[in-house]
């Protein structure tokens, strides 16, 4: 077009996209249709975000899919005992439709595959009762990002130290909601690392010991220590007693922060613990988990981690801004974290990946002799 105005001083390729003239015009080209439809829909999802998981904790709350797991209802049936209206269970039900948790069927509605795959995920169901706690200190996202006190980082008051987690009440919620989900993050890491070779496995901040039970029960050979508060101590032996393990498991109480490691171990491992602090404590773990190796001990280090310059949804649109509201750690990369224990002392450093970023991702390094 010749009489075209030039382009303006800092024009680009998203300045078009971004002109309604451009967007009205994409949408008439039918080559260009589907690629206008897949964007939208993509950022309705990220506007009715929130809308979306509150159906999820709604579905979850009312254990509308375990219900349909015995076969399809109608909504007056799956309304029984709600206290809810019949015709706003239909709501409900067709917003998990939409979502893929439901299907329609001749008689109501029935479970889907990914309603399914939810009821299949240990501890995930206990995680989206929980959410409401971040989802109040992400209602002003300026205010999080600013900083300030927020009510998951009273939620967790284990991280400050042993005697912040002497409250039963706090202790069981934390085992509660951890325990579950730990025996999937054990499952994923005994998947990406082999520790058969290990002589005795020495976990910091094992909680109730389902790292260790599956470990145990994966591996007849290594011996079985686990540290942490004393708040757990006593669920992680019954854990372990349970497993078949007490002749080969031993428990020790104390806080990391100021109390010193067991030793002994040949490996140490970190699940899902470093994420929880900040970085001069994270330093300060590493340093004497190096300390209580032997020259050539291995440290494990498994938890959800960022994309680093590739950014992850998974790490940098969830755990990040959890562990922002908890508001002593943060969520780390895996370069970030080889860093860490590469100025602690360690050498070969060793990414083996995830398959499932939501749930951990795995690292290993040893002692410099």
């Amino acid at each position: 077009m010749a009489d075209a105005a030039p382009p303006k001083r800092g024009w680009s390729i998203a300045h078009l996209i971004a002109s309604p003239r451009f967007q009205s015009s994409v949408a008439r080209i039918p080559v260009l249709r589907r690629l206008a439809r897949r964007d939208g829909d993509a950022l309705m999802d990220l506007v009715a975000g929130f809308v979306h998981s509150q159906i999820l904790l709604a579905v979850v709350e009312l254990q509308l899919l375990h219900r349909l797991m015995d076969g399809p209802a109608d909504a007056p049936d799956l309304a029984a005992g709600t206290g809810i209206d019949a015709r706003r269970i239909a709501i409900l039900c067709d917003g998990a439709v939409a979502l893929g948790l439901m299907r329609r069927a001749r008689r109501g509605y029935r479970i889907a595959r990914r309603g399914a795959a939810l009821l299949g995920v240990p501890g995930l169901e206990g995680m989206i009762r929980h959410h409401p706690v971040l989802y109040r200190d992400m209602a002003d996202p300026l205010a999080l990002l600013r900083g300030g006190e927020t009510e998951l980082s009273r939620f967790w008051p284990y991280v400050f130290g042993a005697g912040a987690a002497e409250d039963p009440a706090t202790a069981e919620r934390y085992s509660r909601l951890m325990s579950d989900s730990q025996i999937l993050v054990a499952e994923e890491t005994l998947a990406r690392i082999d520790l058969s070779d290990a002589t005795e496995v020495l976990d910091v901040g094992g909680g109730t010991g389902a790292f260790l039970a599956a470990l145990g029960q994966r591996h007849p050979h290594p011996r079985l220590h686990l540290f942490d508060l004393p708040a757990v101590v006593a669920q992680a032996e019954a854990r372990l007693a349970h497993a078949g393990l007490a002749g080969r498991a031993h428990v020790t109480a104390g806080s990391f922060r100021d109390d010193p490691l067991p030793k002994g171990a040949d490996t140490i491992t970190l699940n899902r613990v470093l994420y929880d602090h900040a970085d001069e404590t994270v330093a300060a773990l590493l340093s004497a988990i190096r300390a209580a190796l032997p020259p050539g001990g291995r440290v494990v280090v498994s938890e959800p981690m960022t994309g680093g310059v590739s950014p992850n949804r998974s790490g940098n649109a969830y755990f990040a801004f959890y562990t922002l509201a908890m508001g002593t750690g943060r969520a780390r990369s895996p370069d970030e974290i080889a860093k860490l224990l590469k100025a602690a002392g360690f050498e070969a450093v060793r990414d083996h990946g995830t398959s499932r970023p939501f749930v951990t991702h795995v690292l290993s390094a040893r002692r410099k002799d």
